[in-house]
């Protein structure tokens, strides 16, 4: 990634981090009611997803076996994804996020579960600036 995209990504977050109102910090994202048990392929999803290049949190409450996310974003202060799915393509878990509070205008996060390093890797696409950025998020212990 080159230092221009970095230093556009960086400005564009800020821009969206002042439009948003500061709300009080939070120890742990609250996400809606978990959804229904998942299935097999989905099982490893729940947990917090930290995205090491800022500090972004992804909490995964549950998953049911159609795929819907119970599932809350942070940044730092909490906000509601407007759709939150993951999908199966043989032994592939994609996931699909859209966040429209907050400023946010529809930037999304479509990831991949990589099982064998236990992360979340894929793109994420600011809508503000219209760009896309190669991010990863690995699991909080």
């Amino acid at each position: 990634m080159s230092l221009t995209k970095i230093a556009v990504f960086l400005a564009s977050t800020a821009a969206v981090a002042a439009a948003v109102a500061p709300l009080p910090a939070l120890a742990q994202v609250k996400a809606e009611a978990p959804a229904a048990p998942a299935d097999g392929a989905f099982a490893p999803l729940p947990g917090r997803w930290v995205r090491p290049d800022g500090g972004y949190v992804i909490d995964i409450r549950g998953v049911d076996a159609s795929g819907k996310l119970a599932a809350a974003y942070a940044n730092p202060n909490p906000l509601p994804f407007a759709r939150a799915e993951a999908t199966r393509d043989g032994k592939t878990v994609h996931l699909f996020f859209e966040l429209r509070a907050g400023g946010y205008n529809g930037s999304t996060y479509t990831l991949t579960y990589d099982p064998g390093r236990d992360i979340l890797r894929g793109v994420y696409y600011q809508a503000v600036a219209q760009q896309k950025f190669e991010v990863y998020f690995t699991r909080s212990k």
